[in-house]
């Protein structure tokens, strides 16, 4: 009981001991990571309700910032979607700002992370335009979706990486398994983004060859499954695990274990429920933060340092 209250004092210690403007740029990258999560779902929402030329002109509404004459569900939802964007890229902006300008109080490799994570949501609103602009072309949307994950990744890195953490030196290879398992899960996001770039599921209906990807997407399911079975199994098995890691290994068996059920749902519904649709991406996204995190915090188990 003694250590135990030892070691909670130094966790005490070491958060205190945080430079202010690491704990500053710490909730910045969360609460633009939840901004990212919630503007996936939206993105996602644009395009099951066909709203993603709703506005013909980028980055303008009907040349309009507010295009308060033409609103509508459809148009709400593509303006919505890009003012959630430009809110993302101003923080990405001032998230490497302040990253270069406390650099000599920060982690040597935090202001490069944040200058990539810039870099990857400036191509983003790039991607957004030639969207637009290409009328909604497969390859330009599942690239939009693609990097919009792997920006969304960035972000859980580095805020989970700025977390105070006290490793037990008990994870082993779990990192290993969690950042396959994270990959796996990335390839069978973009996949499922090409079947709705494409409406595969729907031409699929129909007898169309696209039921090849609407397959492709069905059969990617068990990789990532079998992978994140096999990590949460592990990670029970593992005596002394941090609970960290055993709080996001549970997180990561109840998400898999919901998206399966919603992806049986929305293929058996034929994706005439909406929501369900938005929310089998959402629960996708929020599977692949939860294993990016896990993946983070097991390569920083064996660092018996508190914080970073």
């Amino acid at each position: 009981m003694t250590e135990s209250v030892f070691q909670s004092s130094a966790n005490r210690n070491s958060i205190q001991e945080t430079p202010q403007p690491q704990v500053w740029i710490r909730r910045l990258v969360w609460k633009i990571a939840i901004a990212t999560l919630m503007l996936m779902a939206v993105g996602s929402a644009t395009r099951v309700m066909n709203a993603g030329l709703a506005c013909p002109d980028w980055p303008l509404c009907y040349g309009q910032l507010v295009p308060t004459r033409q609103m509508n569900l459809q148009v709400f939802l593509e303006w919505f979607h890009r003012l959630d964007a430009a809110l993302i890229g101003l923080s990405a902006i001032a998230l490497s700002g302040l990253s270069w300008w406390h650099r000599k109080l920060l982690p040597g490799w935090l202001p490069w992370a944040a200058s990539f994570a810039l870099f990857l949501i400036v191509f983003q609103g790039i991607l957004g335009g030639l969207t637009v602009t290409q009328l909604l072309r497969f390859d330009i949307v599942t690239a939009h979706l693609g990097t919009a994950l792997l920006f969304f990744s960035t972000l859980i890195v580095i805020g989970t990486a700025l977390m105070p953490y006290q490793g037990t030196k008990a994870a082993g290879k779990l990192g290993w398994l969690g950042l396959s398992a994270a990959a796996l899960v990335y390839l069978q996001s973009i996949l499922g983004g090409l079947v709705g770039s494409q409406w595969a599921l729907h031409q699929c209906f129909g007898g169309s060859q696209l039921c090849n990807v609407m397959n492709a997407h069905i059969i990617g399911v068990v990789p990532p499954t079998l992978a994140t079975i096999a990590l949460v199994w592990l990670a029970w098995k593992t005596p002394g695990l941090n609970k960290h890691l055993r709080i996001l290994a549970n997180l990561a068996a109840a998400l898999v274990s919901l998206q399966i059920l919603l992806g049986v749902a929305t293929f058996k519904l034929h994706l005439q429920v909406e929501p369900l649709t938005v929310t089998h991406q959402a629960v996708g996204a929020s599977l692949l933060g939860v294993l990016v995190a896990f993946t983070v915090l097991a390569v920083r188990d064996g660092d018996r340092s508190p914080a970073v």
